[in-house]
């Protein structure tokens, strides 16, 4: 059954269609009084915040970037009045396409969707747009034609992974040997971050990625991936690229246990610019963290509002990001939100 708010929305519609045939039918009898109906005040069917039903589907908890990206989708809908149905997809793509199935029955707005893969979307999209509900991708991209959804919210993954390599490069004087902490496989961070730091290395031949593995984006994962690159390659490791700052933190476990200093023995360079980032570049563990910004429920539930009222919106809102270093990361870090 529709929210109680998509009732009302139809009762009110049926209501602004009585008074319109109403006035047709006087007009049609030549009553001129017919031409002083007025239709101020008139609802014109343009949805508010308050009347805007979302169904979200949220990847799960993998991070600490996650958190903060969920608690500002729910804080933002909380301050609009937007009647928000928040799905927590346990890192598990069945889980999420279960979710959008539902809020399609729940006759929602609009959908949005941070896809934990960026593949195997199609149908469930398909299913979506055939009921009339458009689809907005935040944070994470998804392989789907451009028909299936409206727009995209997020950051450039490949720039992200370009500017690691270029402070990387800058770190290490464009020689030395490289571990990588890859995110979750198959996801379009994972993917692009990859894909941007390879870009800027090809001009390095000095530098040298002597081994890649996932670590999930989690920090049990990166220090137990970072401890067997120790044990394999041990003092031939210079740096470690990680494609977020909790896999970096676990890695930096990993090498004090190893007898190494993180961030002097082995440079780190991470994504993503969470408050802990900030308190590890402070103590000297990490070089550098750049920036992915998960406070998007203000411009999520914006984009959402203008795309249910039939406004036009580009196909891809690129977020506002920086680089930070560890000159900074005393100043900085009490103003971090996430």
């Amino acid at each position: 059954m529709r929210t109680m708010n998509g009732f009302l929305k139809r009762i009110r519609f049926s209501f602004i269609l009585l008074i319109l045939v109403l006035a047709a039918c006087q007009s049609d009898a030549g009553s001129n009084a017919a031409d002083s109906v007025s239709l101020a005040g008139v609802d014109d069917g343009t949805i508010a915040y308050e009347e805007l039903v979302v169904g979200y589907s949220q990847i799960g908890a993998e991070s600490e970037w996650r958190t903060g990206n969920t608690t500002s989708i729910k804080e933002a809908a909380e301050s609009l009045g937007v009647e928000l149905i928040f799905s927590d997809g346990q890192q598990k793509q069945e889980n999420q396409i279960r979710a959008i199935r539902t809020f399609i029955a729940q006759q929602v707005d609009v959908i949005g969707v941070s896809p934990v893969v960026e593949t195997g979307w199609d149908s469930v999209f398909q299913e979506a747009k055939d009921a009339g509900i458009p689809v907005i991708l935040v944070d994470r991209r998804a392989d789907v034609a451009e028909d299936l959804y409206a727009s995209y919210l997020g950051s450039d993954f490949v720039e992200e992974g370009r500017n690691a390599a270029k402070v990387m490069v800058d770190l290490l004087g464009g020689e030395g040997n490289l571990v990588e902490l890859v995110g979750t496989v198959g996801s379009a961070p994972a993917i692009d971050r990859y894909a941007g730091f390879r870009e800027v290395l090809q001009d390095y031949p000095g530098m040298k990625i002597i081994a890649s593995e996932t670590g999930d984006f989690t920090r049990a994962k990166g220090e137990e991936v970072m401890g067997d690159f120790l044990r394999l390659y041990g003092d031939e490791i210079d740096a470690v690229y990680s494609h977020n700052d909790d896999m970096a933190i676990g890695a930096i476990r990993a090498i004090e246990a190893y007898g190494l200093k993180p961030g002097e023995d082995i440079k780190i360079v991470s994504i993503d610019a969470i408050r802990d980032a900030f308190q590890a570049m402070i103590d000297g563990k990490l070089n550098a963290t750049i920036e992915c910004n998960p406070l998007l429920g203000p411009q999520f539930f914006e984009l959402a509002l203008k795309v249910v009222n039939g406004e036009s919106v580009p196909k891809w809102i690129p977020s506002e990001e920086k680089i930070y270093f560890p000159e900074d990361a005393a100043e900085i870090l009490p103003s971090r939100r996430y």
